[in-house]
């Protein structure tokens, strides 16, 4: 993610102190943040699901790429300097190796996801809780259609 910081370095710079926000869940986005130093925190329906300490990592991108409101929030665990593009649209769209550089970042995330539960239904497949791995890994792999609604134990039928 280092060419992310190089092909991002005229952008400005913020600075956050522990507990400020980056995005919030819910809220529209539009921008894209790029993290030069510290640690960011994300939480998903107030839990937490990921910390995030790469410099160079993206911040909004799926939210701006998907064209949907922040899927969870992001605050900072420390202090942290982040760039910020406002239009993030028009940065991915100005330079086709930012573009690139985002797609490969969610690339990762993808297989790291897929991986896991792969490792999951290879250990732990007929455990009670976990036979919906086979069908999540399933929609993962194939999903072309609408976007995904987010399922749970409270909704019986998802969309994966």
């Amino acid at each position: 993610m280092d060419d992310l910081l190089q092909r991002t370095a005229g952008l400005p710079e913020i600075r956050l102190e522990e507990g400020d926000a980056v995005v919030r869940e819910g809220d529209v986005g539009g921008g894209l943040w790029i993290l030069v130093s510290g640690s960011l925190q994300v939480s998903r329906l107030g839990s937490a699901i990921n910390t995030i300490r790469r410099p160079g990592a993206a911040v909004g991108e799926v939210s701006l790429l998907l064209d949907q409101p922040c899927g969870a929030t992001v605050v900072a665990s420390e202090p942290s300097v982040l760039r910020y593009a406002a239009d993030g649209r028009a940065l991915l769209d100005s330079d086709p190796a930012v573009m690139r550089l985002i797609a490969s970042g969610l690339a990762e995330r993808l297989n790291f996801v897929t991986t896991y539960l792969a490792d999951l239904k290879n250990q732990y497949g007929d455990s009670p809780g976990l036979a919906m791995v086979s069908e999540v890994l399933g929609q993962l792999a194939h999903h072309q259609g609408p976007p995904a609604r987010p399922g749970s134990a409270r909704d019986p039928d998802p969309d994966y």
